[in-house]
């Protein structure tokens, strides 16, 4: 499909939600406070790939203990299907243009970028559509609440929803998405997990069916003292689930304008090529997009894989 194509369809659901888009910045730049961004920066660190990686790994590994492979399976399949679709497909085809970017152009850009710089000024180097943040979100809160339902766990079964509900919300907040970029990433994260729980269970099964599958189990080496070892599993999963998170919050601590390498693309340096000041995180330490003088005075430049495709006249 022809690119210049493509690059009308960020532009066109820019255009026909403005207003639901703006209505509800509104609504969040009301609230805005330094606690709440504290928090929002708290739930957002949830969504990201330094958390979300590693849940993967996780996955992986509960896939060895006959109690949690259901869990394991469900988390794999749930985050490979959300990020083939967010990331690979449909990213790339809308080719949405970050909001601290094209409401510059607007009316609306006067209030939007108060907020923006009260929240941090957060910068991403990919595409606004959908939220990838909020899609990882939802496929690992969904897939594990399916699970946690289906072993009677009920009552705790809401715990994973609602923390991604916050994470969606906190994506808005920190005014480096759209709403309309979350609830993408709420449909897409949703169905992720609903399709990663069914395969588990068909997996779960076809391992009970097969004996040689069923008998792999590494909670056999723990077999004496069970109950013991059940209560140090569960420690050791708490303690790998916060040091997780600490793995991924921690470094987002010096995330924000006064720290990241922004994109060089901006009025200053092209004029009338450029349609807005880039804010968009450069890709410093990618050897795909690598720093070029972009706008010939002898020193290179970086920037974000958007432009630099652009710039480089890279299809």
């Amino acid at each position: 499909m022809n690119p210049i194509l493509l690059a009308t369809i960020g532009e066109s659901i820019d255009k026909a939600f403005f207003g639901f888009d703006t209505f509800v910045y509104t609504l969040f730049g009301a609230i805005q406070n330094g606690f709440f961004t504290a928090i929002a920066k708290l739930f957002t660190t949830m969504g990201d790939e330094a958390f979300v990686i590693p849940m993967a790994v996780l996955g992986i590994v509960l896939c060895f203990f006959k109690k949690t492979r259901k869990y394991g399976f469900a988390l794999i399949f749930a985050i490979a299907i959300g990020t083939i679709v967010t990331n690979v497909i449909v990213k790339p085809a809308v080719l949405r243009i970050r909001p601290y970017n094209t409401l510059q152009g607007t009316d609306f850009w006067k209030q939007y970028s108060v907020w923006y710089k009260g929240a941090g000024e957060l910068s991403e180097s990919d595409y606004s559509f959908p939220s990838g943040h909020t899609t990882a979100a939802f496929e690992m809160a969904i897939a594990t609440a399916l699970c946690l339902r289906s072993d009677g766990k009920k009552a705790v079964s809401f715990i994973p929803p609602a923390l991604a509900v916050c994470v969606m919300c906190s994506r808005v907040y920190l005014m480096v998405h759209y709403a309309t970029d979350v609830l993408a990433g709420f449909i897409v994260g949703t169905c992720a997990g609903v399709i990663g729980f069914l395969i588990s269970s068909l997996i779960c099964k076809t391992f009970e069916k097969v004996k040689f599958l069923d008998g792999i189990d590494a909670g056999k080496l723990f077999k004496k003292n069970p109950e013991k070892w059940s209560k140090i599993g569960s420690c050791v999963l708490a303690v790998a689930l916060v040091g997780m998170f600490l793995y991924a919050y921690i470094p987002s601590l010096t995330e924000g304008a006064e720290y990241e390498k922004t994109c060089a693309y901006n009025h200053k340096n092209f004029g009338d090529e450029a349609e807005y000041d880039c804010y968009n995180a450069a890709r410093v330490d990618d050897e795909e997009y690598y720093a070029f003088d972009g706008d010939n005075d002898g020193d290179d430049d970086e920037y974000c894989k958007i432009h630099w495709k652009q710039l480089q006249g890279v299809e």
